[in-house]
């Protein structure tokens, strides 16, 4: 059994970015080599000198949805705040709820927009049913695109430890990557945040690969491992997929002898979810993996990463890639350096 402490560490508050650099790729990059076990200093533009010819990297190409809410109760006038996580096939909507006091089945919440835009419309909620995780299914008063209302009400889904309730014009911009297509995430895939079309374009002249994949960044990613061993954890599932031309440019690049240098643990899960199944090729659905020491990777050879939370799923799988004991190396370094933490932090490339 593995504790749960063996993945904790020390940071200084003053450490945890609450603010984006003013350029994506001004980031610092602190280099993991696990053949040599040596880690030095480097930045995000210094980025494509670590890859060959041939490499192929992989790219989360989900979009953050607008997916925190607020609104009034309609029987007690309460505020009211909400996370939206998904809808099903039905059309209703899951959801994240806080308030005051206790909220019953059949209650009405009626949304404001998050940000004063010009439009202003009316969109009520009806809370039907609590599951035993405490999320709730919700009925939309609506026939519009869910994506659009979600524009129109809600506002960018920031982590709690950015202290502040509204997105900013910057954040909109920034909690996003430059290559997102695919709305669906509740949360960032921060290691793409650093990209640039441009440092994009320096990778594909140097004769890298791009291939995209999509997984839907829920709530679960970053949810804290509450059970005392990982063994215990048990993942939220999230829906990814790995589109043909992909598959097919990730095994050629195996083929020619090149690497796939992972950009963030979702792309990780997604590739590692499916070559769990045989080789790599089209699929989709619902993924719930859970990567932690030890664990044969078979899909990915390098890793870029941001700096995560103590305790968090992504701390393990990361631990689980470049070793337990140099990941505790790298991150009193990190720390000793100033390196910048968590989403809008500096970033980490395992070799």
């Amino acid at each position: 059994m593995t504790n749960l402490n063996a993945f904790d560490y020390h940071l200084p508050p003053e450490l945890i970015a609450t603010e984006p650099t003013q350029q994506r790729d001004q980031s610092r990059l602190l280099v993991l080599d696990r053949k040599t076990h040596t880690i030095s200093h480097s930045s995000i533009s210094e980025f494509p000198q670590y890859l060959n010819p041939n490499d192929c990297l992989v790219l989360n190409d989900t979009r953050v949805l607008s997916a925190r809410l607020f609104g009034v109760r309609k029987s007690t006038g309460g505020k009211w705040e909400g996370l939206y996580l998904g809808s099903n096939t039905l059309g209703q909507w899951k959801l994240m709820s806080k308030t005051r006091g206790k909220l019953v089945p059949g209650e009405i919440i009626e949304l404001q927009p998050a940000h004063q835009r010009s439009e202003q419309k009316q969109l009520t909620l009806q809370m039907d049913s609590k599951d035993d995780e405490g999320y709730w299914t919700v009925t939309v008063q609506s026939e519009e695109d869910h994506h659009q209302l979600l524009e129109h009400f809600g506002t960018m889904p920031l982590p709690p430890y950015m202290r502040r309730e509204l997105a900013t014009d910057e954040d909109w911009e920034r909690y996003q990557t430059v290559y997102a297509n695919q709305p669906g995430a509740v949360a960032a895939p921060t290691a793409g945040l650093h990209f640039t079309p441009e440092l994009l374009e320096r990778c594909t002249q140097k004769g890298v690969g791009i291939a995209n994949v999509t997984l839907h960044v829920g709530i679960g990613t970053f949810k804290p491992i509450s059970a005392e061993t990982l063994e215990e954890h048990k993942m939220h599932s999230e829906w990814c997929e790995l589109p043909q031309g992909s598959a097919d440019l990730l095994n050629a690049t195996r083929d020619q002898g090149g690497r796939i240098v992972s950009v963030g643990t979702t792309s990780v899960r997604t590739l590692e979810s499916v070559a769990k199944q045989g080789p790599l090729k089209a699929w989709q659905g619902e993924t719930d993996i859970f990567i932690y020491p030890p664990y044969q990777f078979q899909a990915v050879d390098c890793l870029l990463t941001n700096f995560h939370l103590p305790k968090s799923t992504l701390l393990v799988l990361v631990s689980a890639f470049a070793g337990s004991e140099f990941i505790r190396e790298a991150y009193k370094k990190a720390v000793e350096a100033n390196y910048r933490f968590y989403s809008y932090g500096d970033a980490m490339l395992i070799l």
